[in-house]
């Protein structure tokens, strides 16, 4: 398809084409070439880590599949952030953990989805920052989308496990006190009871996830 061709089927102006046709090139979504027009490329030439494009795949039918891709990266990547966190992370980052995993624990038994969103994202954000890794902190808006989509979606209980909010505990307990195993330790069973979390409602019968209507805020 064709400039010409986009101008004429949604009467959208040629400068607004190019620059809609721009973005969607930087996310990898499709290419324009002379001559050839404008392509649609297959997901395996998309920009996977672009938030824009993780929003689109959650609000897609392919949801699930991409929600069990994030949580699979971030039980890669999180559990070593957190240990090199209690390695190398200032204290006052280290305090400012503290501060939100009891945040975390009100808003968990309060039942205030909106703030534990809020404040889980800070919180595993910060862990990301403070690991000293700079790749490692580039990674916040990826796990601010699979939060916000595991919320948006209906896939994040009610109220939080008391186990599950422990961990956050103990996960800033052990940066704060520098014991980088117990850190790593704690960090991957969040991790764990998250994928399980997820596993029971997208496998329970009769529920068709692919179709499910995002949470009613």
């Amino acid at each position: 398809m064709t400039i010409d061709d986009i101008e004429r089927q949604y009467g959208a102006s040629r400068s607004v084409i190019r620059e809609t046709v721009r973005v969607l090139e930087s996310m990898g979504l499709v290419s324009s070439r002379r001559r050839v027009g404008v392509l649609v490329l297959p997901p395996s030439e998309w920009n996977l880590y672009d938030p824009q494009v993780i929003r689109w795949r959650l609000a897609s039918p392919a949801r699930i599949t991409q929600l069990r891709s994030l949580t699979e990266l971030r039980t890669a990547v999180e559990p070593e952030a957190a240990r090199l966190a209690a390695i190398r992370s200032p204290l006052t980052n280290a305090s400012d953990l503290m501060g939100l995993a009891g945040q975390l624990w009100a808003a968990g038994e309060a039942g205030d989805q909106e703030l534990f969103l809020s404040l889980d994202s800070q919180f595993h954000g910060l862990v990301l920052a403070s690991s000293g890794n700079e790749m490692f902190a580039k990674l916040d808006g990826l796990v601010t989308e699979v939060l916000s989509g595991r919320t948006n979606f209906g896939l994040m209980p009610q109220h939080p496990h008391a186990e599950a909010l422990q961990l956050h505990v103990d996960v800033a307990a052990a940066i704060q006190r520098g014991a980088p195993e117990v850190a790593e330790a704690a960090m991957l069973k969040i991790m764990q009871r998250t994928m399980e979390e997820m596993s029971s409602m997208w496998d329970a019968p009769h529920q068709n996830l692919d179709f499910i209507r995002p949470a009613q805020r």
